[in-house]
């Protein structure tokens, strides 16, 4: 999820490891069974080797688009929110859209600031977790033409709203990436948590802490359909790295109430696996896979990740981020591992798949260092599925942003590229894409650029 390395100064990007090696401006070669990561409607027709064609300058400076595309842009942040609550905050993340009544379209959006966000989320009675957190949700909702017809606070005095993800109940699972307590940064109470946001009525969900869930810096989420665990991803920065964990709820798919009724957080342990980056060959595959109940999720004195599971330990990686369910599996993504931080190995990137049902994990992609200079994309952070198949992903590094695509046969396309150049002409930079998603009936394609916050729209020929 956003590292905000070029904007916050935290941990390095993957562009930054890039050029530590001399390969900056490589692309992203993909090596496994892409096809099962792809639920969508395409054949092996889909895209060709070019994608929808190269992008095109945008005459205004914002978004370049493949021709027969078009963007509009919904949001952008300190303009006025329509609900008169105060500004657009700052910092646009993680993001997902729900189908409203009467055709209208929810438009969930998180945002990730920390103690010193440029433009904070606006403090409203109800909705308001800790009055010092800058951080948490607003809702846009679209009417059945795509135009704006509300925005406002979903959820307010969170801190670092990075990602999260969707549930079969059509609610979103705001993640905060971090694990500050009460008095750090002003904070007044304990942060680190999921909270749950209904973009039809936020005051039905609130602003309570799903703490059953755990406390660490969470990054995403996914929840089975079939037996409502919730799956998620922990972006830890340092040694000892992030867990996969899942949780059992008390009341399975039940909405807000069964996430509130508590349950059981465990974490994932690959029996000889201490620490996933190890593992290089795609198709890797591990039976048995073990879940370990976490000996306090509140993390009270000791972070989970260096809490005590026993003499077997338990399975780490580094920079665990994008998660989803597709058929009947979890994907979830680790971004990159450096030996030089800790890990066990170096990658470029990882997609596992674990399948419930067998106890079984597989490595399904490994990213690596292609020879085409031509092709965008390094940091590959949030991650959605097309709805004409293939995967759309977003990039997060330094240089030229981009949103790009991947087809079935692992070909790699560029969608948009950011245009908002927020540094000088001698010296030009542009903030990372996020969020990413399509609206309901797979017409339009959402997307946040994180700095200046923007919320885009974007329609054209999707399943030519």
């Amino acid at each position: 999820m956003p590292e905000s390395g070029s904007t916050t100064g935290s941990p390095t990007t993957r562009r930054q490891l890039l050029a530590r090696s001399g390969a900056v401006g490589i692309g992203i070669a993909f090596s496994g069974a892409l096809s099962e990561l792809f639920t969508g409607t395409a054949t092996a027709q889909d895209l060709g080797h070019s994608g929808y064609g190269p992008l095109l300058p945008d005459p205004d400076g914002l978004l370049d688009l493949p021709e027969g595309f078009r963007y509009r842009v919904l949001s952008r942040e300190g303009d006025p929110l329509r609900s008169g609550e105060g500004p657009v905050p700052s910092n646009h993340d993680g993001m997902a859209a729900f189908a409203g009544r009467h055709g209208r379209v929810h438009l969930v959006r998180n945002h990730e600031n920390r103690a010193t966000g440029r433009v904070p989320v606006p403090v409203i009675d109800g909705l308001t977790y800790d009055p010092a957190g800058k951080g948490g949700c607003t809702v846009l909702t679209l009417d059945s033409r795509g135009r704006v017809e509300s925005e406002r606070v979903a959820i307010a005095g969170t801190a670092v709203n990075c990602a999260g993800g969707p549930t079969p109940w059509g609610t979103w699972l705001t993640c905060e990436e971090t694990e500050d307590k009460a008095g750090t940064s002003g904070y007044t109470t304990d942060h680190g948590y999921i909270f749950e946001v209904d973009g039809a009525d936020p005051r039905r969900t609130g602003a309570v802490p799903l703490t059953a869930m755990g406390r660490f810096q969470h990054e995403a989420i996914a929840v089975d359909p079939k037996r409502g665990v919730v799956y998620e991803t922990e972006d830890a920065f340092e040694r000892p790295f992030g867990l996969f964990y899942r949780f059992l709820p008390e009341k399975p798919l039940g909405g807000t109430g069964s996430l509130r009724a508590g349950g059981r957080l465990q974490a994932m342990r690959v029996p000889g696996v201490p620490d996933l980056s190890s593992i290089q060959e795609t198709g890797a595959r591990f039976d048995g896979i073990e879940w370990v109940d976490v000996p306090d999720p509140q993390a009270v004195t000791t972070p989970i990740r260096h809490q005590d599971f026993g003499p077997k330990g338990i399975t780490h990686a580094q920079k665990l981020e994008g998660c989803y369910w597709g058929g009947s599996s979890v994907y979830f993504v680790s971004s990159f591992a450096r030996s030089a931080d800790g890990s066990a190995g170096d990658h470029y990137g990882q997609i596992w798949r674990y399948d419930p049902d067998r106890r079984r994990l597989t490595l399904v992609i490994v990213f690596g260092p292609d020879t085409d200079v031509q092709l965008p994309g390094e940091s590959p952070d949030n991650i959605c599925l097309a709805p004409g198949g293939g995967l759309m992903v977003c990039e997060d590094g330094n240089g030229a942003q981009h949103v790009y695509g991947v087809t079935r046969r692992g070909e790699v396309y560029a969608m948009a590229r950011n245009r908002q150049n927020t540094g000088t002409a001698e010296e030009p930079e542009y903030g990372e894409f996020a969020g990413v998603t399509f609206s309901p009936d797979g017409r339009t394609m959402y997307v946040n650029c994180y700095t200046p916050g923007t919320t885009f729209a974007v329609t054209g020929p999707w399943r030519r």
